[in-house]
């Protein structure tokens, strides 16, 4: 799994992307039919040209994703011309190359695109009660490879590679994506703010091996999208 440089325009497999925009970045796609569609969250478009095609794409697991409150459909791009995806926040777009059977989770609500050869799913996370009011935990886009996969950060993404067995804690807002070998639990500290109280403090424990990002403007659910 490789985090693809983004200061620059950056091809991979017949297509080409070029990242603009200081505050909300916009990555403009270049397609090509040689290099096949590339499939996103249709309320991220911001633009396209005339001649792109736009239709929709069944995802697996269909039954398990109305219940879970997820989309049961994303959207495909294919054809030649420009699309532009842009999600309606400050933050930092990353690309990932992603070799065979390599699978990246990344936080839900921060998928932007990817190619057509990458299998998109998903699993819940329990019990991660200061994510969701309810303590009924969130959920994880998962992404296999091969193939490249697009992402927003919201503030700058800041990448640790942990070696077997380092563990570090973050704040839950700021957790952004890991490698599928990395682990994470939650863990709950009793912090006293005075002689006759105290408050919780809960932070996402993460276990290497593995990449881990971490993004600067912590994102909580139910501030945003």
């Amino acid at each position: 799994m490789n985090l693809i440089e983004t200061k620059h325009d950056v091809s991979y497999g017949g297509l080409n992307m070029t990242i603009a925009g200081e505050l909300v970045p916009v990555c403009t796609v270049t397609l090509n039919p040689s290099a096949g569609p590339v499939f996103f969250e249709h309320h991220i478009l911001l633009w396209r040209d005339p001649q792109v095609e736009i239709t929709a794409k069944a995802l697996k697991g269909m039954g398990k994703r109305v219940l879970a409150g997820l989309p049961v459909v994303v959207t495909e791009a294919s054809g030649s011309g420009r699309i532009a995806f842009s999600r309606d926040a400050t933050g930092q777009l990353v690309l990932f190359e992603l070799g065979a059977g390599e699978q990246l989770d990344v936080r839900e609500h921060q998928f932007l695109f990817a190619t057509a050869s990458v299998e998109y799913s998903y699993y819940r996370l329990k019990g991660i009660s200061n994510l969701m009011f309810g303590g009924s935990g969130f959920f994880i886009d998962t992404f296999k490879g091969p193939g490249l996969v697009a992402v927003h950060g919201f503030g700058n993404v800041l990448e640790r590679d942990l070696v077997q067995g380092e563990q570090i804690d973050v704040e839950p807002g700021a957790f952004m994506y890991k490698g599928s070998g990395v682990r994470m639990e939650t863990q709950r500290l009793g912090v006293k703010t005075g002689l006759m109280g105290g408050t919780s403090l809960f932070l996402n424990r993460f276990t290497g091996p593995g990449k881990l990002g971490i993004q600067s403007m912590t994102f909580h659910l139910g501030t945003g999208d």
